[in-house]
């Protein structure tokens, strides 16, 4: 072997072993303070949680905090990237067995499951600022993947709608009947949901996957 190749070999070995305890270090510091977080919205509610008691709850100095996060705020929003990746990979395991653009939507049914699951959160963050940053952050998440299935589809709407128009609009009303399900109970089970919201969005909005 050349010394190139060893010295490619023993950086990728020595590297990789180097920068793995790290990278489990970052991972298991975050995932203490955002259960740390959680378990301090169910018992005293968003507003009245410190930092200091996200550190005391996990057990880390403020500096600690600070390395990771600007605030709780910034905390609440990184701990729903969870979100984000679970929705990437329904998408992508429902993508090998149905072909692209013939089911659009496909965060639908997945973010129906997950706030029903999360359902002792949300009640939790009602009228609270945490509360509207998960909702913005949930937002923000589902315009990325309309927009994602609107390039992956490809055409143009022959009405002429901008197709940012129609971002805004599926996801808005997603959102909207999304708030209206949580705040009654959740009682329509998520699948039955996803199916109404399709039902209705292929209806009225048939260009979405033009």
């Amino acid at each position: 072997m050349s010394q190139i190749g060893q010295k490619q070999r023993c950086d990728h070995e020595t590297g990789g072993l180097a920068k793995r305890p790290i990278d489990r270090r970052v991972a298991r510091t975050r995932g203490m303070l955002h259960q740390a977080l959680l378990s301090l919205i169910l018992e005293k509610g968003y507003e009245r949680i410190l930092i200091e008691d996200i550190c005391e709850r996990a057990n880390v100095g403020r500096s600690t905090f600070y390395a990771h996060f600007t605030s709780k705020d910034d905390l609440k929003r990184s701990g729903l990237e969870h979100l984000r990746l679970e929705l990437v990979e329904r998408q992508r395991s429902s993508s090998t067995s149905t072909p692209i653009g013939t089911r659009p939507l496909g965060f639908s049914l997945p973010m129906f499951e997950h706030a029903h699951d999360h359902m002792h959160l949300y009640h939790a963050l009602v009228g609270s600022k945490g509360g509207a940053i998960a909702l913005d952050t949930i937002r923000q998440t589902l315009c990325d993947f309309v927009r994602s299935e609107l390039a992956t589809a490809g055409g143009k709407d022959p009405t002429g709608v901008p197709r940012e128009f129609i971002v805004q609009h599926v996801v808005g009303a997603y959102m909207a009947v999304l708030t209206w399900w949580l705040e009654g109970g959740a009682k329509l089970p998520p699948q039955q949901m996803d199916e109404f919201f399709r039902r209705l969005i292929n209806e009225g909005a048939t260009s979405y996957h033009s």
